[in-house]
Formats: C-alpha cells, structure tokens, sequence
C-alpha cells in the first residue's frame, strides 16, 4: 500500500500500480475518507465485479486514491489497490487551520497529477468529501469520465462544484436532484452491500445469544458510535431489558466505558444486554435481521440500510452535521411515514423508552412504517451505478 510519503517515489508508483499494461478496466475510486465513503465504494466494487463475470466484459481492477484513512479494509479485502495523498478540508469559518489545510489540499494536487498520470483510469467514481478534491480536479484536467453519488439531501461543496464536469450524477434522495442538472442526475439512493440482506434468524440469535421470546431493539450510532446515544440508552437501560432484548454498537472508543457503567447498572446480569464496539458485516446483518425496531443517527448509509431490510426506526440527527445534512435525510425519511425523528436537543432517557415502547406495542403502526421503509429502499440503485461506471469506462 503505497503512502503519501512515496510521492516523489517513481518506483513505489510503479510497484503500486503494477502490471498495468496487463488490466483490461481501470476504475478509481475516490472520497472523504469515512466509512459513509467507503462503504457504499466495497458494494458498487462488488457489484461491477459480478456483472463483469456474468457479462463477460474485460477483467476490472480498482483503485483507491484519497487521503489514509479509517475503514480502509473494508476496500483492501474487495482486492482495491490504495493509495494516499494528502488533502485539506473547506471550512466556511475562520480557523488557523484553514491555512495549513491549503498548503495540505496543494501538495495534494501535486501528487494526484503524478499518479493518474501513471494509472490513467477508464473511469472515476467519486463519493465526494474534501478527500475526493484532488483526484476529481485532475480528472477533469485530464478529461477522464466522472461518476459522482451524493447521499445527502444537500450536496457537498465538492460534489455541487464536480456536478459541472461530471458525466453522471448519482443522488440517494429525490430531493437532491433538484440541485443538479436534469440531464446528468438519476435518483439511486444509497448504495448497499447485498451482503448485509438476508441471513438466517437461528445462526442470528446463536450471534449474540439473543435467546429470549422478547423484541429486539438494535441501537446504532454509525460507524464510529455516538456518545448521546449511548448516555441516552444507559439512562433507562434497566427498562429496556425488562421489556426487550438490547445490541448496542457503542463504538470502539466509548466500548470500555460504557461496559463499565452497564456492570453497575445491570449489577452483571446482561444476557439480555449485547454491546458491541463495532459490527463487522455479518454481525450487522444478523442484527437488522433480530431487530424490531431501529435506533439510530441519520447518516445516509445507515438510513438506506434501514430501509432495505423496512424496518421500523427511531432516527436521532446529529446536530452538528456539516451543512445539517443529518437532520435534512432523517426528516426526509421520516415524512416518507418510515422513522420517528427526535432532534438531539429533545433526547432524553424516557422521551426514546416511551417512544419504543409506543411503536413496539401498536402492530399496525410496525407494520406500516415498515411498509413506507421498503417503498423508501432502493435495492436496485447499486446495479444502476455499476452498469454506468463500466458504460464510462468502455466508451
């Protein structure tokens, strides 16, 4: 894996981008460096690679080129070759950091010139964030065909200024699209990993030896857990195990604290408590499938994997989002009639337990959000996005 500090470094370009007179498709990926980012990167991944072998359209390879970052695995087990270069965030208020954040975004540049000049990929799909800003200005320098995906209702600044050049526009909202060119825009929704459907309820309740008759109240609060959440969820956690059986993703840097105070709280009675610092892809798929109702922030991945699986939800934005962009998908979703959404500053410990309780208790409410949550899901979007890279990249 080839860091920013090989820049200068023809030969580790080389050895990274290797053979590559020999790759029928390149594709590169690119953006802001969050599992928001890549995660919807591994499922269009995956999804080229199976319309490729079904198709018989020349062997793929991908590529990953944007700032080092948390969640790079995820894209290293999909066989994506990565590489770093620097990147500086856009912040629309003044900080001292603004200013080493623009040599940063330069330097930056400077390397992406260097290595799409050595890749020269057949198309370039762009997640957006200010990670993306370097690889997407000097593919339009370069002329290479761009595919960008917002998932927020409000575009980013660097997906709002890429939608000039790109090729095609992919949104998750419906809503989205009106900041876009009508020409160049699809509404896909978000894309999902197909590997978080489906399951088997047995190996499930064996995951996390959820073995009681009692509903399953699956607390997420995104990839990196969310503190509010989790003191939301202890303040009336002796509740909730009374009534229901408890996965909590509490986030890898939180996971110690709150097993601490839930000891206490429980007195070490959890066999109905389940927390978790993080959910790999099979835990997380066995957990939407036990779940009855959802309780989560309202990034746009988690939402459209929700929606997928139309189960009822709980949504609580996070209330300092870039652009409000939280509070924009979560209020979206829930006039879709999928999602109860709470604003953070009206969250406490009984509001949440009487809103669970409230939707739990009423089939017919359970069954109607979940009906809105899969008319909401876009399954197929993936597959749209798939077959337009490889449409760029063969033209």
């Amino acid at each position: 894996m080839l860091g920013a500090e090989c820049f200068n470094c023809s030969l580790c370009l080389q050895e990274t981008f290797v053979n590559l007179d020999n790759i029928g498709m390149r594709i590169l990926f690119t953006g802001g460096g969050t599992g928001g980012h890549f995660f919807p990167i591994v499922a269009v991944a995956r999804e080229i690679k199976d319309i490729a072998e079904v198709e018989r359209i020349l062997d793929a390879r991908f590529f990953y080129i944007g700032p080092r970052s948390q969640g790079e695995e995820a894209l290293e087990k999909e066989d994506v070759v990565i590489s770093h270069i620097a990147a500086g965030k856009i912040r629309s208020y003044f900080s001292f950091e603004n200013f080493i954040d623009f040599f940063k975004t330069g330097y930056g540049l400077l390397q992406a010139f260097w290595k799409l000049f050595i890749l020269m990929p057949d198309a370039v799909f762009s997640k957006g964030g200010y990670g993306s800003f370097p690889v997407l200005f000097v593919a339009r320098i370069y002329r290479l065909p761009v595919i960008i995906h917002e998932s927020d209702i409000i575009p980013g600044k660097v997906n709002a200024w890429a939608s000039r050049f790109a090729k095609r526009i992919a949104v998750s909202f419906a809503k989205t699209a009106e900041f876009f060119p009508k020409d160049k825009v699809a509404v896909t929704g978000n894309p999902v990993r197909k590997r978080l459907l489906g399951g088997n309820i047995s190996e499930a309740r064996e995951e996390f030896k959820a073995f009681s008759e009692k509903p399953v109240v699956f607390i997420i609060g995104g990839s990196q857990g969310s503190q509010v959440l989790n003191d939301t969820t202890l303040g009336i956690l002796k509740d909730l195990v009374r009534r229901y059986e408890v996965i909590h993703q509490t986030g890898a840097k939180n996971h110690e604290d709150v097993l601490l105070q839930v000891r206490l709280i429980l007195e070490n009675k959890m066999e109905d408590y389940h927390a978790y610092p993080f959910l790999d892809e099979g835990q997380l798929r066995n957990a939407y499938l036990l779940s009855n109702i959802i309780v989560s922030r309202a990034g746009a991945g988690v939402i459209f994997e929700i929606a997928a699986w139309g189960k009822p939800s709980i949504i609580v934005p996070l209330k300092d989002a870039a652009q409000d962009h939280q509070r924009e998908n979560a209020y979206e979703y829930g006039r879709a009639g999928a999602a109860i959404v709470i604003e953070e500053a009206n969250l406490t410990p009984q509001i949440l337990l009487h809103e669970i309780d409230s939707v739990i208790g009423d089939e017919a409410r359970l069954k109607k959000m979940s009906e809105a949550a899969q008319r909401f899901s876009r399954i197929d979007g993936t597959e749209v996005i798939a077959r337009e890279i490889l449409k760029l990249g063969l033209h």
